[in-house]
């Protein structure tokens, strides 16, 4: 973090009314009023422009629904805003969608971010290549692929070793960034989290659905034994530490930004079971009685964990939530705002959630 007397600078961030761009998003309107924000979102199935609405009459804000994949429109913004900073976030992230239909995130992930990459690239090179630009690529630990129990954690020099169409395209994403710094000199900063959780996550993921289907006294379902390894980063922790290698890191470095947190996927369930026994009232099961156990999915990653040695040292960041502190935190808001998340539960995510998980809760039984 940097003091009140920074100059102020002019971000675009990408998939900005995603999950943790919008929290980033809201975290740098906070701590940076006097800077521009426009946020660029093409408003997909895990784009929501309302999670956006307290800010739209904020005069230094701007939302722009648009492509990554659109070259005139970044160019356009590029100049119009006279963008200094980019913070890349715009991805598709969910891994069961990947194994559904791998085009769209190759298209998305690799091919968006390489245009965006060529159009800063350009404009930076225009404008004389200012020492003060900064483009940030935000990545996932998936690259580093899966680890054994007695294995290490990932850290930033352990090989890329993809296993999911999603994590594949998120490696290619993060070498075109890697290049861009040492063929042209750019100034690209990448980073690598592990799994986040709190405000604004799609209800497809871990943490929100198993929330969800407790209020509404579904099944939850857990992958093959349950025993899945997961380091879990609370959100608002992951914005500090973006906020912290934008404005601290030279170009040119990746930092792994992990919550320290690793727990396996049926302990993970249980914590969150017994959170919405004590604050949800008349529940209409009992939620540890909703778990049920599905067919793996294919290629289901055993182990994450981050060592986060590099940004604590370098850096001096480090998550401030715990895990226990972090999810009961979020489990109130998926309480307090139901408003925003039950418009999600469409059609069209009921028919993705028959696909996934139906069928494997008849494999499984």
């Amino acid at each position: 973090m940097t003091s009140t007397l920074r100059t102020p600078r002019r971000i675009l961030i990408t998939g900005g009314a995603g999950f943790i761009a919008s929290n980033l998003v809201y975290h740098w309107a906070e701590q940076y009023p006097g800077d521009r924000l426009v946020v660029l979102d093409a408003l997909t199935y895990a784009g929501n422009r309302k999670t956006l609405e307290p800010l739209e009459a904020n005069p230094n804000f701007r939302f722009v629904q648009g492509n990554i994949c659109d070259r005139p429109l970044i160019d356009a913004l590029l100049r119009e805003e006279a963008i200094d900073m980019v913070a890349h976030l715009a991805a598709e992230s969910h891994v069961d969608r990947s194994i559904l239909g791998p085009a769209a995130f190759v298209q998305t992930n690799v091919v968006g971010t390489f245009t965006l990459l060529e159009a800063f690239r350009q404009y930076w090179d225009g404008m004389g290549q200012p020492d003060h630009f900064r483009f940030l690529h935000v990545s996932t630990d998936e690259v580093y692929g899966s680890l054994n129990p007695e294995d290490p954690a990932f850290s930033e020099t352990t090989p890329y070793a993809p296993n999911s169409p999603y994590s594949a395209s998120k490696a290619g994403s993060d070498h075109l960034a890697r290049a861009y710094f040492h063929t042209y000199g750019m100034p690209t900063l990448i980073t690598n989290c592990s799994n986040n959780y709190g405000p604004f996550h799609f209800p497809e993921k871990l943490i929100p659905l198993m929330c969800i289907n407790i209020l509404m006294g579904r099944p939850l379902p857990v992958y093959g034994d349950g025993q899945n390894v997961r380091d879990w980063l609370y959100v608002g922790d992951h914005c500090r530490g973006l906020d912290t290698v934008i404005h601290q890191a030279k170009p040119g470095e990746t930092y792994n930004i992990g919550g320290n947190n690793e727990v396996k996927n049926i302990d993970l369930v249980h914590k969150l079971c017994d959170l919405m026994a004590e604050l949800a009232p008349s529940l209409p099961a009992e939620p540890r009685s909703l778990i049920t156990f599905v067919k793996d999915r294919p290629g289901h990653d055993r182990r994450y964990a981050i060592n986060a040695t590099k940004i604590r040292t370098e850096l001096g960041w480090e998550p401030a939530e715990t895990l226990e502190t972090g999810l009961r935190k979020t489990v109130q808001w998926y309480l307090d705002n139901a408003a925003w998340w039950q418009p999600l539960l469409s059609a069209e995510y009921q028919d993705y959630y028959q696909k996934v998980y139906a069928a494997r809760l008849v494999q499984a039984g």
